[in-house]
């Protein structure tokens, strides 16, 4: 198949807009149009996982962290990552990274997480605003259906787990047509009286352009009259981090065992113990640290996340305990929700799990 079709599925799952500004999450290496019949999953992409690529045929490789964060001016092979892109360059070999767009997916990284650890009632811990937007529009009733419709399968009408929401209310709009205009009812020259559905919906900000479309092809008007609303509603599929709960509370040292064993840490930095059991956990892949004034507000027993700083294990406070259980270890599983993500959509597309660890950091133990 073509590169374009996976990454156009890969994006429509977790789009490039919900990516943090310092990421570069999308296409790196490739040309769109190029085909590829078998692709490497990995958390990183560095020379070895190159190396693997070639060796196993892997036209693309799929990482989570980006091998390029920003832009580069040389290319003379003296950085890792300047070989990487050579290399994969001279092999013909994509790059796609998909990184905070899927940190930030409500299932994504941090849902993984929490299905690793067996939590339930998860939900977003962090989640974004300003990016859901309203539209209300005018349409005679004998096309509501329609343009309804049309909306709806554009993306509009989304509402947690809910589709196909809006509100309608009856009236009667008024206006007149000039020599230049074509209505679609009344006559030129003269105020007609149409009775009409006042149509309500929300969209994600990212689909405007295609909702706008929708209506605009749907509708029998030659003008079609609607208003735009920003919201400062908060996403409940989109932000950071995640938040669930333990089905049976546990001490706090045995669930420190229990992360310990099931995301297979070889270590956990941790704050002094609490005396609290654990009942509600909130996690954030990578380097969540930003988030722990959410987790605190939230009620959180414990906050698993990774790369804190000495001082940082300062800020709990004693109104939680923090886990840093390691950027690589908090993340791996990612590699494993591409795959199922992948083979799921494309069946007959070969996939391969690295077999390459790819954490820099090494444990003396």
């Amino acid at each position: 198949m073509k590169l374009s079709q996976l990454s156009t599925y890969l994006e429509s799952l977790a789009p490039l807009a919900y990516q943090e500004e310092y990421d570069n999450s999308g296409l790196i290496v490739g040309n769109p149009d190029a085909d590829i019949y078998q692709a490497l999953i990995s958390l990183d992409c560095t020379e070895a996982i190159v190396d693997e690529a070639i060796a196993t045929n892997c036209q693309l490789i799929v990482s989570h962290h980006p091998i390029v964060f920003r832009g580069l001016k040389k290319f003379n092979g003296k950085t890792y990552v300047e070989r990487v892109v050579e290399k994969a360059i001279r092999n013909n070999i994509a790059i796609y990274a998909i990184h905070t767009n899927l940190d930030n997916m409500m299932e994504g990284v941090n849902a993984k997480i929490c299905q690793t650890l067996g939590l339930k009632n998860c939900r977003i811990l962090a989640p974004k605003h300003n990016i859901i937007k309203k539209l209300v529009t005018y349409v005679p009733h004998s096309h509501a259906d329609d343009v309804r419709n049309a909306l709806f399968n554009a993306g509009a009408g989304n509402i947690g787990n809910y589709s196909e929401v809006s509100f309608n209310a009856g009236g009667d709009g008024t206006f007149k047509a000039n020599e230049h205009a074509n209505p679609y009812v009344g006559e030129a020259g003269k105020r007609h009286l149409e009775s009409e559905v006042r149509m309500e919906m929300v969209y994600p900000a990212i689909l405007e352009s295609k909702v706008l479309m929708a209506l605009v092809l749907a509708h029998p008007y030659e003008e079609v009259a609607y208003d735009l609303y920003n919201l400062t509603n908060q996403s409940q599929q989109v932000g950071s981090g995640m938040i669930g709960d333990l089905e049976t509370a546990a001490d706090e040292e045995a669930f420190l065992y229990h992360i310990k064993e099931k995301m297979h840490c070889h270590v956990i930095r941790h704050t002094a113990y609490t005396g609290r059991h654990v009942k509600k956990v909130a996690v954030c892949g990578g380097a969540g640290g930003f988030l722990l004034k959410h987790a605190i507000a939230a009620g959180a027993d414990v906050f698993i996340t990774a790369d804190y700083k000495y001082h940082e294990f300062f800020d709990a406070e004693g109104k939680l305990l923090i886990a840093d259980i390691g950027h690589f270890e908090s993340e791996q599983f990612t590699q494993q929700l591409l795959y199922e993500i992948i083979t799921k959509k494309f069946t007959n597309f070969a996939v391969r799990l690295t077999e390459v660890n790819t954490n820099p950091v090494k444990y003396f133990i």
